[in-house]
């Protein structure tokens, strides 16, 4: 009832979105006397902020057209690699003979936000690395009759990926992703290793939430599993390929994300009508460009999002030893062939310190030689995996722990 609720509220505000897109080029054209004035430049700080704030946004594009290798510009071109129904692998081929750079696979969120989120992370390593990423499908797209898609079905994506990929290959996950992509590398090096990857980089990832824990996760706990499928799980309504399939709707991650630090969001958005006012375009170019992507925002199967909040966030399954793939029991410990790199930021509100560490004491049979971890002083989650903080810092960091362990 919710989302159509949220649909209604959408269909509402469409005419009045027409009004203040037409009004805003009205005003907004240069030969208008009124628009140099102090009135007028508010009446267009004004509609722009209401068409801006109350457009939804769509899935957005990488956009890496080119990236710099050895000073000279070079052309990158998107190719899907495997396509599966909830995934694409996808390269970014850079059009140029590197064959002695690592290849890199790097699993994006499944947790609201689509996978060009890393779109910094990826134009880090482009120019010394083949990379790939996970393009994970939006719910609402996917038609009822469809496969369903669960926890265990992102630990086979991620296994299937590897395999194609080949032992050659280095795997990072950010945030969400870094519970399945452990259970993947440990059901590897268990079954097969020798297609486990070279190294695994975590970043940010609730390994174990009983440490250092977070709203996010005193949110789950406070809360019971019957609870979160009684109010936020909701059928897609009519209009969308996914008609009736049950998800958790982007928009209420999208709103629970904004609620943990509302004040700093109404100030971003003060500062946003501020720069408008001024005519500062650089500014509130950069600042309209991140809540562009952090508004983008997909669906989420039902099924994965209860596994993952029962297993991660509420039973805290792996850590404890209890967390089965298909039946089978996952044991990280079972990793001894592929280096681990764990990375947590000073300041991170979603995934606290030592969450991501405590991979280190699962995988206990690993040489010290093949672990390293980071904890990056002065930066928060998103500042983890993009950023000047994450070029200048984080990515060399990693890269040398890739280098290392190729």
């Amino acid at each position: 009832m919710l989302y159509h609720v949220y649909e209604m509220h959408r269909a509402t505000l469409a005419p009045m979105r027409v009004f203040a897109t037409g009004a805003l080029q009205l005003l907004d054209h240069p030969f208008n006397p009124i628009r140099p004035t102090p009135m007028g430049r508010l009446a267009v700080a004004a509609l722009d902020s209401f068409e801006h704030t109350t457009r939804q946004f769509g899935k957005p594009v990488f956009g890496h057209k080119h990236t710099t290798i050895d000073g000279e510009a070079v052309d990158v071109v998107e190719e899907v690699v495997v396509s599966r129904p909830w995934c694409d692998l996808k390269r970014f081929h850079r059009l140029t003979e590197r064959p002695g750079d690592p290849k890199v696979l790097m699993v994006a969120p499944m947790s609201g936000h689509y996978a060009t989120l890393l779109r910094g992370t990826v134009k880090a390593f482009l120019p010394d690395h083949d990379v790939y990423v996970t393009d994970w499908r939006d719910a609402r797209d996917m038609p009822l009759l469809g496969p369903d898609f669960d926890l265990d079905d992102y630990i086979e994506y991620v296994m299937a990926f590897l395999r194609h990929l080949g032992p050659e290959t280095h795997v990072i996950a950010v945030c969400q992703p870094a519970v399945p992509v452990l259970a993947a590398v440990a059901l590897m090096n268990e079954s097969e290793p020798a297609s486990c990857p070279r190294s695994m980089t975590l970043i940010g990832g609730p390994i174990d939430t009983r440490e250092g824990p977070t709203a996010v996760n005193d949110f789950a706990e406070r809360h019971s599993m019957g609870w979160f499928r009684r109010n936020v799980i909701h059928p897609v309504p009519f209009g969308h390929a996914g008609f009736m399939r049950r998800v958790y709707p982007g928009f209420l991650q999208l709103a629970g994300f904004m609620a943990m630090n509302l004040d700093r969001h109404v100030e971003a958005h003060w500062q946003m009508f501020q720069h408008l006012v001024d005519g500062d375009g650089e500014t509130l170019g950069a600042k309209r460009g991140f809540y562009e992507e952090y508004r983008s925002v997909m669906d989420l199967s039902a099924e994965f999002y209860l596994q993952t909040i029962n297993a991660v966030f509420k039973e805290h399954l792996l850590p404890r030893g209890l967390f089965m793939h298909r039946g089978h029991r996952v044991d990280p410990g079972a990793i001894e062939r592929t280096a681990v790199l764990t990375v947590e930021g000073e300041r991170d509100d979603i995934s606290g310190l030592g969450q991501t560490r405590a991979t280190h004491a699962l995988a206990h049979r690993l040489p010290a030689d093949m672990r390293d971890h980071l904890e990056q002083v002065g930066v928060g989650h998103y500042g983890l995996f993009n950023g000047q903080r994450f070029r200048a810092e984080v990515a060399p960091r990693i890269k040398r722990f890739i280098q290392t362990h190729r």
